[in-house]
């Protein structure tokens, strides 16, 4: 297609969508739904993202290096995440406020993207 935006904006949607399943149908068969919406959204996120943070680096001979500080960046918040959680969990609601905040947080990252001007 040659356009990695729309995919990933795409992409950032379905895995929302998959973050509500989870909030609102909190059943085995939702949690199968839920898994399987996931698993196409952030299957399709990863390829595409990725395609696109190589087109946005600055330098082509940094990028090896630029990938390394973005995996770094990627790995953060595996790291941050069980602590924001427990407050979600404990103090804002269960588990409910925790879908919904991620699903949230999914549409904001395919806001960001929009934002991107150098590529398409």
């Amino acid at each position: 297609m040659g356009k990695r935006k729309p995919l990933v904006i795409a992409s950032s949607a379905i895995i929302a969508v998959a973050s509500l399943i989870l909030a609102f149908a909190p059943t085995w068969v939702g949690a199968i739904a839920g898994a399987m919406v996931l698993g196409i959204g952030f299957g399709a996120y990863l390829a595409v993202d990725f395609a696109l943070i190589t087109q946005v680096l600055p330098k082509a001979l940094d990028r090896g290096r630029d990938l390394g500080v973005i995996n770094i960046a990627n790995s953060l918040p595996q790291v941050l995440a069980p602590g924001i959680a427990f407050v979600f969990v404990d103090y804002l609601g269960g588990y409910v406020s925790l879908y919904v905040a991620a699903a949230v947080i999914g549409l904001l990252g395919a806001v960001f993207v929009v934002k991107i001007k150098s590529v398409d």
